[in-house]
């Protein structure tokens, strides 16, 4: 079988530097959303699990894998 081309990951100008850690964003809101919750925080816990995360929308997508 024949492999298909490499898939390159597309890159983008980072204008906005987190000031903290130097990781780059491609807009102010990214940025923001980056620094409102520090890296080791995860206010959000999975009661299955206990699995934490840093915002909602990610324990909702998460709790997904244990109603099936």
């Amino acid at each position: 079988p024949q492999e298909g081309p490499k898939r390159v990951p597309k890159q983008w100008p980072r204008p906005k530097v987190c000031g903290d850690c130097g990781k780059g964003f491609r807009d102010g809101a990214s940025l923001r959303r980056h620094r409102r919750v520090p890296s080791t925080e995860r206010p959000f816990g999975c009661p299955e699990c206990g699995r934490g995360f840093w915002a909602s929308a990610s324990l909702v997508t998460h709790r997904r894998i244990h109603t099936g």
